[in-house]
């Protein structure tokens, strides 16, 4: 028998049984369509989370903070100098990037930041704020591409001291079009220092001189849309410290011998007292992380298909008692064994196709469903700060529509065995 004669009766005999076949094929509709929304949904964050975290870093750069040991990584905004300068007693100091420089000719420049978490008033506006302390020309030369004025111009040389930079989410938080305030415009900054006791707020009025293009970056030593930038010597007045969070050193080029030899001479030269991170380890990290998330949400997903296998197997073996005497039949007439296996597996390969097809489109809207829920800010209220595009990769498709058709041929097995050693004088007598 042919096999396109075998897959035509197959398909005749789950027209005949419709309701059925659909009850069957609904649960490999279910279980593909969570595998395909899940993937898509943590394969389209993870490439929204790296692009913004690739904005916010730079290849030919190397992040050096205070470690316990020399191990680690702590880049925490508004800490007094990190969890490790408090296990390790060593603090990394706004002078610091003098000695950095002085290390290595592949070393271009470096910037130190201080970061405090406090505030920001205007007539209009009160809210909380990320606060960074930079020299806004060596700030510029290290991120030129993202650190750019939309409106209003970067100090470069002999900037004022009261004078701010404000990420676009800081004047525009909803993107929307409202502005609360502008090039400028005078805000106040206020900071709580907890270093005294009673805790006081710090207030000074400055002056904006410029709104940073949107760069969607995570500000992870980069520019960040929520966040403001004032001259590094003020930073160190108005929170009365020269200690600093982190500092950003730039290379002059990517390669890893460079990124590795600096690295050590760094670390050896602070007596392995700092962590240094370059951004490929951290979207290294990254990466491996949401590989880990996928396979976890994919083992989850792929529970409901086992479920839907047992549930083929259990209508498989129902059709093959109401078909006892039709098999009986075939068989009389010259039907070969390996030819009712292979109508009975034929049946399950449509199920599993047509399932799988189904819960592949069915996975993939539900997907993009979910994505702009949570791009509108249902559940952070963030007005779109955070958009998610779902992304369907070949191999998710092919996976899916290989994993649908083999959960439906496995489970078939049994019941198509049975029907195929079925004896034609006991089948034709069954009742």
């Amino acid at each position: 028998m042919k096999t396109t004669d075998i897959f035509g009766y197959s398909f005749s005999a789950i027209r005949l049984r419709k309701l059925r076949a659909a009850l069957t094929t609904l649960g490999i509709i279910i279980g593909i369509a969570a595998i395909v929304a899940l993937l898509s949904i943590i394969q389209g964050l993870q490439a929204t989370i790296t692009t913004q975290l690739s904005q916010g870093l730079s290849a030919d750069t190397l992040i050096v903070t205070p470690s316990a040991g020399g191990s680690g990584f702590n880049a925490n905004p508004g800490s007094a100098g990190g969890a490790g300068a408090a296990n390790s007693g060593f603090t990394l100091n706004t002078n610091h990037t003098n000695e950095i420089n002085a290390l290595s000719s592949d070393i271009e420049l470096s910037v130190a930041t201080i970061s405090r978490v406090g505030y920001i008033q205007t007539d209009s506006l009160n809210r909380s704020v990320t606060i960074y302390g930079v020299d806004f020309n060596t700030y510029a030369q290290l991120y030129s591409t993202t650190f750019v004025a939309e409106s209003g111009t970067i100090p470069t040389t002999n900037s004022n001291e009261n004078d701010v930079i404000v990420g676009t989410r800081i004047n525009q938080p909803g993107q929307n079009g409202t502005i609360f305030f502008g090039t400028g415009d005078t805000i106040n900054i206020t900071w709580t220092n907890a270093t005294v006791l009673p805790p006081t707020n710090e207030t000074y009025s400055a002056n904006t001189v410029a709104v940073l293009q949107k760069n969607g970056g995570f500000g992870l030593g980069g520019p960040s849309d929520n966040g403001i930038y004032i001259p590094l010597t003020k930073a160190e007045s108005f929170f009365d410290t020269t200690q600093c969070d982190m500092i950003i050193v730039k290379l002059i080029n990517s390669d890893n011998a460079t990124i590795t030899n600096v690295s050590k001479l760094i670390t050896d030269h602070f007596s392995n007292q700092v962590s240094v991170i370059p951004p490929t380890a951290i979207l290294s990290l990254l990466t491996s992380v949401f590989s880990t998330i996928q396979l976890f949400l994919g083992g989850i997903a792929a529970i409901s298909l086992l479920v839907a296998g047992v549930g083929i197997m259990n209508i498989m073996i129902v059709s093959l008692i109401e078909r006892t005497r039709e098999i009986g039949i075939l068989k009389a007439i010259g039907m070969k064994s390996r030819t009712v296996l292979a109508i009975f597996l034929g049946e399950s390969v449509i199920v599993g196709l047509i399932g799988a097809a189904v819960g592949i489109a069915l996975g993939w809207s539900l997907a993009i469903v979910v994505a702009q829920v949570l791009g509108s800010g249902f559940f952070g209220g963030g007005g779109g700060q955070f958009a998610i595009t779902p992304l369907l990769t070949p191999e998710v498709m092919i996976g899916a529509l290989g994993f649908g058709v083999g959960i439906s041929v496995i489970f078939a097995l049994y019941p198509a065995w049975r029907a195929s050693k079925l004896k034609p004088v006991d089948a034709l007598r069954y009742e």
